[in-house]
This record gives structure tokens, C-alpha cells and sequence, in this order.
């Protein structure tokens, strides 16, 4: 696992996997760039070639994405910030995160964010980088546990796998994608046990 933020760090990852691989092959090398945000598509296909995955900080759009296109970088690479479009379209092995404790860990917002690609002015950062909502549900489930070598154990329900699921209050396939963030978590069965959700006691 690699941290890699800017396109030049993001490079300098892939080139020395890259040598690393020529010299000494190995198929399943699990290697996964962490946050990947500004990757391009040159970089992600030479990811796809390589066997990496990256897993993406789709939060960022919402919180800093309006920081980004007007201060940062630029509305052109902004436009690409966790590039989770291209990431599916040309086969790259990737995931999503909240880099909790940077921003809350919620799932459900961080697949919203990849769905909607909303910033918190409400424009649509991106377009081209949107991706549907069974792709987003697959990148924070079987995705992240891809990248940690886990999928033969979590990630999906299927007869072999752990027992452990979050039960929702509604179909993230059925509502508006808008909505995919307000879909309620009603508790979780971990290895087998049913767990609900444990609210605060209202106040007096």
C-alpha cells in the first residue's frame, strides 16, 4: 500500500513497481495506490497493465472539491480528482475510503460522492467520472477487500464467507441515486449475531 496523492507521486509508484516487476514477476502482488486522486489516464491504464489497484478518497469531491477547481489545482484536474469513472472503465482494481478520521466513515456518502460526484456547492465536479451505483456498492464492499487480499472471506454474500453484512433500511438499488447517502444502516449481523444500531438516548 502506497501513498500517493499528486499525478507525480502517482507516477513515481508505478515506475518503481514497474522495475520491481521486471525483476522479479509475481501475478497477485496485491500492490494498491492509497488515495490516487489526481491519476490520469495514461497512469490508470498502466495501472490495469501492472496488476495495481487504487483506492480512492471519493469524499474529497464533497468536502474540497470547490477548493480544488477554484484555489488548488485548477477546474481542469479537478474535474478528474479520484478518478472512479476511469478507474472502471479501463479495469483497474479499485476501492473507495472516508480517510476516517479526516472525514466521517459512512460507506453509503463515500458511494453517493462517486455516484453524484456533488461538491458542496452542489455542481457536478466531473462529470465523466460518475460511476452507477452498483459499481460504487462493489468498490466499498468487494473492492476494499480486494485490496486486502480478503475477497475469498468478506466483501460478498456467498456460501463459504464470512456471515458479517450491514442491513439497510431500503434498497440502495431502488432509490434515486440522489438518495443513495440517506439510505438508513439498521444494525450489522457479524459473524452470524445480529447487531443493531445503537442510538444516542434522547436528551431530556
Amino acid at each position: 500500500h502506497v501513498h500517493t496523492n499528486g499525478d507525480q507521486a502517482s507516477e513515481l509508484a508505478l515506475q518503481l513497481l514497474a522495475d520491481a516487476l521486471a525483476e522479479v514477476p509475481r501475478a497477485d502482488h496485491r500492490t494498491v495506490l492509497q488515495h490516487a486522486q489526481l491519476m490520469d489516464e495514461d497512469q490508470l491504464r498502466e495501472a490495469a497493465r501492472l496488476g495495481a489497484g487504487v483506492n480512492l478518497f471519493a469524499n474529497h469531491v464533497w468536502y474540497w472539491g470547490d477548493v480544488h477547481a477554484e484555489r488548488t489545482v485548477g477546474p481542469q484536474a479537478a474535474a478528474r480528482l479520484d478518478p472512479c469513472g476511469s478507474a472502471e472503465r479501463l479495469g483497474v482494481h479499485w476501492s473507495m475510503h472516508s480517510d476516517d478520521p479526516v472525514t466521517p466513515m459512512a460507506p453509503l456518502f463515500t458511494a453517493w460522492c462517486a455516484v453524484t460526484r456533488r461538491t458542496r456547492s452542489g455542481r457536478v465536479l466531473g462529470a465523466d467520472e460518475r460511476v452507477g451505483v452498483a459499481a460504487a456498492l462493489r468498490a466499498v464492499t468487494l473492492g476494499a477487500a480486494w485490496t486486502l487480499g480478503l475477497e475469498h472471506e468478506v466483501g460478498s454474500i456467498v456460501p463459504g464467507k464470512r456471515a458479517d453484512f450491514a442491513v439497510l433500511g431500503d434498497d440502495p438499488l431502488g432509490v434515486p441515486p440522489e438518495a443513495l447517502k440517506d439510505v438508513p444502516v439498521l444494525g450489522t449481523v457479524l459473524g452470524g449475531r445480529w447487531q443493531p444500531v445503537s442510538r444516542p438516548s434522547p436528551e431530556p
